[in-house]
């Protein structure tokens, strides 16, 4: 009795559990249009039969979680954008799931790894004010220890401190704004002049020019990363939006050999030493194993190497020898920025074509290695339908042939002459006599004036 007892309290705080956590995701429908705009939402809009959806499911309830419990304003819900389609197409959603945080007027896409601290640093970051302030140097110090890339805007009120403001709205979705005075930065510093827009990282700062630099959110856009990187598909994606070309080492990382560390440590040494030199055009860093670089490119990257991809047009640039000293990296790259080497792949439509064979080539393969039956069954039976649909078809063609011939032949006789055509058929037929006794026979019994003769 105890041990039913037990269970039954244990069955009830389950599902009050359950429902306490249930409630912290909200289902939102098509009065959601109205009822938002005094709040600041983090939908999921996802579809039913999406398996992705499904995957993020379990991941959107924690987040839910972490939101309420942290006290943050931030409201978390989910939409079917299959069955409110019209809202989904109002707010932009072209795939499952779509996450965005909508804040006013202003919608947010986020493209990061669908984790729950990913998610949640997410929305934190974007629910808050577009420009942070720094009122002291301890601020600053914990702020530098918290972020491995830090923007800051230095100085009073001006056009470009306006500018700063805009590009922080648009880009917050990546990286932190800052504001501080020149009192709470280190007094080693020394900037040219104020104001200032500063990025700190790599160890070093870095001062916006608008006249070497640009626009200011184009400059912002292509700091927002660290000088060197360990890549991975996410990032080579994020990557692809700076307009940068993305130079990697391809090393095993398990391989304890002497060429795989020289080769990422000359790549480093590229990133820090040669940075005014490349870093406008150029983002470094490692990838482990060559499974993706091979797929990116429909070829084979060998062990360790080098090679340099464009994101933008699918090319990719691969040394004529071997790299053994950083000279022989620096010329590669230079010749790359030159436009004097090589270049491989592209967006063609010859390379689309590829790009199509090669990926229904992967999937079938893909599907053929984790399950030899399921690969049979389906693509073995479409082909055996299709070959006997083939064979269907084939077969009807050559009776209709054959009538059709026999047709002509018949357009071209006299009634007389298909009247004997038709009675030589049935003698045939019937395995009577030859032509030429049937003609004898038929002449006799049509002209008796001629047998008399005889």
């Amino acid at each position: 009795m105890a041990e039913v007892k037990a269970s039954l309290i244990a069955g009830v705080v389950l599902a009050f559990l359950s429902s306490a956590v249930l409630a912290f995701v909200e289902d939102l429908d098509d009065t959601f249009k109205d009822t938002r705009v005094n709040d600041i939402w983090l939908v999921d809009f996802y579809a039913p039969w999406c398996g992705y959806c499904k995957k993020l499911e379990p991941v959107w309830y924690e987040v839910g979680v972490e939101l309420r419990s942290s006290g943050s304003p931030v409201r978390v819900g989910k939409m079917d954008a299959t069955a409110y389609s019209g809202m989904a197409s109002e707010f932009g959603v072209r795939g499952y799931p779509t996450i965005k945080l909508l804040k006013g007027d202003l919608a947010y896409n986020y493209k990061g790894p669908r984790t729950k601290d990913d998610i949640v640093e997410f929305a934190n970051r974007v629910a808050g004010p577009a420009v942070r302030a720094l009122p002291s140097k301890q601020m600053f110090e914990h702020m530098m220890k918290r972020h491995d890339v830090l923007f800051v805007y230095v100085g009073w009120e001006s056009p470009l401190k306006e500018k700063y403001s805009d590009v922080a709205s648009e880009l917050i979705v990546y990286t932190y704004f800052f504001s501080a005075s020149e009192e709470v930065l280190p007094e080693s510093m020394s900037l040219p002049e104020l104001p200032a827009v500063v990025v700190f990282k790599d160890g070093a700062y870095f001062t916006y020019d608008e006249y070497e630099d640009g626009s200011l959110s184009s400059w912002v856009n292509k700091e927002r990363f660290q000088g060197y990187l360990q890549i991975d598909g996410f990032t080579l994606y994020e990557l692809g939006e700076t307009g940068k070309l993305v130079a990697i080492a391809v090393i095993d990382e398990k391989d304890p050999t002497e060429e795989n560390g020289r080769l990422k440590a000359l790549i480093q040494r590229v990133a820090k030493e040669y940075r005014e030199h490349f870093n406008r055009d150029f983002q470094f860093g490692h990838m482990d194993g060559n499974d993706y670089i091979n797929s990116l490119i429909m070829g084979e990257v060998t062990v360790p190497s080098v090679i340099i991809l464009n994101t933008s047009n699918e090319q990719y640039f691969l040394p004529s020898e071997p790299i053994e000293t950083m000279e022989q990296l620096v010329q590669f790259i230079s010749s790359v920025l030159n436009g004097s080497a090589q270049a491989y792949g592209g967006d063609g439509i010859i390379q689309r074509i590829k790009r199509v064979a090669f990926d229904a080539r992967s999937t079938i393969m893909s599907v053929f290695r984790s399950s030899p039956l399921l690969g049979c069954f389906l693509f073995g039976l479409p082909l055996g339908v299709i070959s006997l649909m083939c064979y269907g078809i084939c077969t009807a063609e050559s009776d209709d042939g054959s009538d059709d011939i026999d047709s002509l032949k018949r357009e071209g006789l006299t009634d007389e002459e298909e009247e004997e055509e038709e009675e030589r058929q049935r003698a045939d037929e019937l395995g009577g006599p030859d032509d030429g006794e049937n003609e004898e026979e038929d002449v006799g019994e049509k002209d008796p004036e001629v047998k008399k003769t005889d």
